[in-house]
Order: C-alpha cells, then sequence, then structure tokens
C-alpha cells in the first residue's frame, strides 16, 4: 500500500432542516479543517429543507474567502442522492462525508486525513459509545446483520456517514448512474485497501432524527437490493424446501389416515386450511421481494436524474491589493 498524497480536501455535508445545528456546525467544520496542512472546500448541500437552512448556507457561502460552497437542490430527493450532488461539485483529491446534526464530531476529520494519507482507498467508521436510543439502535443492529449475510460487503457500521474516500473512489460512483444507491456499500466495491475506525457519538442536540421506522424499512430494501440478487436465490431455495416438506408432509396425512381413520385426522378439513396459509404466505413473500426488484429496475429504466440543483454559490476568492506602477522619474536633460 502505496502513500497517497492529498494536495486538497473535499468536505460533503447533505443538510436538511439543521438550521438550529448549522452555526456551530459550520463554525466547528472550519475550525478542524484549519487543523489540516492542505486547503479544504466544505460543500453543504441543502435537501429541500423547508426552514431556514438554505439561506445560512447562501449567507455563509458569500462570505469572501470562505471555504463553504453551498448547493440548493429544489427539493427533498434523501440523504444519500444529496451526497452524491455534492460529490459532483467537490474538487478535493479525498473527500470527507458527515452528517449536519453533530452526533460525530467535526473534529475527527484531521485524523481521517491522516489515515487517507497512507493509502487507503475508503475509510469508514463505527460509532462508539453510541448514544442513540434503544429503539434505533437495536433495528440499525438487525440491518447491519442482515446486510453483511446477503452483500458479504464486511463493513461493521453502515449508518455512520463520517467517512473518507478517494478521489478516484469518488469518481467511479458517479459513474454509475442508478437511482437507489447506498454510499458505502458502492464505494466498497470499488475499493482495494479499506479500514474503520471508531469515532465519537454525541446526542443529538437540536431537532430529531430524520430517520422514521419507515424510512429505516426502506433503507433496509435499498441496502439488500441494491448490490445483491440473494434474496431471490433465498427466495428459489426456500420456494423448493416448501415444496419438498408439503409433499412429505402430504404424505405423512395420507398415511395417517389410513391408519387411524377419517375421524383422526378431523376429516382433513383444518389441516388443508393450514398448508393452504403457508403456501400463501410463501407466495405473498416472493411477491413482494419480486416487486423490489421490479420497482428499482423501473425507476432505473424512467432514468430521471437522482437530483435537480437549483443553484451552486461559491465565495469569490480574497481579491489582492493592485500594485500601482510608480511613475518613472523624469530626467532634466542639462544643456552641455
Amino acid at each position: 500500500m502505496k502513500p497517497y498524497p492529498i494536495h486538497r480536501v473535499s468536505i460533503v455535508i447533505p443538510v436538511y432542516n439543521e438550521e438550529q445545528s448549522l452555526p456551530e456546525l459550520l463554525r466547528r467544520t472550519e475550525a478542524a479543517c484549519a487543523q489540516v496542512s492542505q486547503p479544504c472546500e466544505i460543500i453543504l448541500v441543502d435537501d429541500g429543507s423547508r426552514d431556514e437552512s438554505a439561506e445560512i448556507l447562501l449567507e455563509a457561502s458569500q462570505r469572501e474567502g470562505s471555504p463553504v460552497v453551498a448547493v440548493i437542490l429544489n427539493r427533498n430527493y434523501g440523504q444519500h442522492a444529496a451526497i452524491m450532488a455534492g460529490f459532483e461539485q467537490c474538487k478535493g483529491d479525498l473527500v470527507i462525508t458527515l452528517d449536519a446534526d453533530l452526533q460525530n464530531p467535526p473534529e475527527e476529520i484531521p485524523r481521517l486525513v491522516t489515515l487517507a494519507e497512507q493509502g487507503y482507498d475508503v475509510i469508514g467508521t463505527v460509532r462508539g459509545n453510541r448514544q442513540d436510543s434503544a429503539l434505533r439502535r437495536w433495528p440499525s443492529k438487525l440491518i447491519n446483520l442482515a446486510v453483511q449475510r446477503s452483500t458479504g460487503v464486511a463493513m461493521t457500521d453502515y449508518g455512520c456517514m463520517l467517512r473518507a474516500y478517494r478521489r478516484s473512489i469518488v469518481d467511479a460512483m458517479l459513474a454509475c448512474r442508478e437511482r437507489s444507491t447506498f454510499i458505502p456499500i458502492l464505494a466498497n466495491s470499488f475499493a482495494r485497501h479499506t479500514t474503520e475506525v471508531q469515532v465519537m457519538h454525541a446526542e443529538r442536540e437540536h431537532g430529531e432524527s430524520k430517520y422514521s421506522a419507515m424510512k429505516l424499512i426502506n433503507l433496509m430494501f435499498d441496502l439488500v437490493t441494491c448490490m445483491t440478487t440473494t434474496p431471490l436465490r433465498l427466495l428459489s431455495i426456500i420456494g423448493f424446501s416448501m415444496a419438498f416438506l408439503g409433499v412429505l408432509f402430504a404424505t405423512l396425512l395420507i398415511v395417517l389416515r389410513l391408519i387411524f381413520g377419517a375421524p383422526w385426522a378431523g376429516h382433513g378439513t383444518f389441516v388443508l386450511f393450514a398448508v393452504l396459509f403457508v403456501f400463501t404466505g410463501g407466495q405473498f413473500i416472493g411477491m413482494g421481494l419480486l416487486g423490489e426488484y421490479l420497482g428499482r429496475m423501473y425507476s432505473d429504466v424512467r432514468a430521471r436524474p437522482r437530483f435537480f440543483i437549483e443553484k451552486v454559490v461559491r465565495s469569490q476568492p480574497v481579491s489582492a491589493p493592485q500594485k500601482v506602477d510608480a511613475p518613472a522619474p523624469i530626467l532634466n536633460k542639462v544643456a552641455p
């Protein structure tokens, strides 16, 4: 693994209704960037916020010499689409993603830059002493376990967006035009050298989590179906197993009915209903999974843009004072 020279660092932060956290986020992120030897740009993507977040970003980006770049989307497209919009605008050799809720401290940025200089393509993070409620932690653990088993991608914490990516990995992700994108898994599919480090995790001070129970369920389906067809294979295996067990069960019922007679089996009515319900449930599970894949193929065939950027505002560089040429000295000619 060769050292990776970094000449510029980009920090991409998706923002959705975080007006209360933004002043502190900007202050701490700029302070963290000041500890990095390379020049930094902070790209904040407003994902269709309904509060004053967009106005705060525009004001920050218009300060003279500000490292802030404000990317304003016309509506809410979701966290990962907003990050991809930020990827299209960043110019750094190393790109770091960060959430705007300050649960993962921006002070970890210099540490990620140091690790990236060692030659890693992707640097993931694991939330230590996680401060979320049990209703958030346990579903997250189940989702992480299910995705690891389904995709085979070795990653401990899929939900922590404090990560660092080499420029080549970001370009490879931008070349993928799929609509349902989960960035950590997609990045790992292109990376050769990856690592994970534990980072601090703080309680959310302002607002509430943007991931409801339904959004977490949708995220789980996105994770499983965006990178693998394993559920379809499992469905086939389950189907064959159910058919085989159904034949054995039917054979056993016939034999017992012949031995003990019809009264013992209750004339078979309720048993047939039970078998019918089992098969019907299996069919519905299969149709649900098949529908997930068909829905994603439908979205890709339509080829609609993943996002639409309304405007991009960058700060003007500090203008250097212009040098005024001194007038040439006037030489008095002396008559001979």
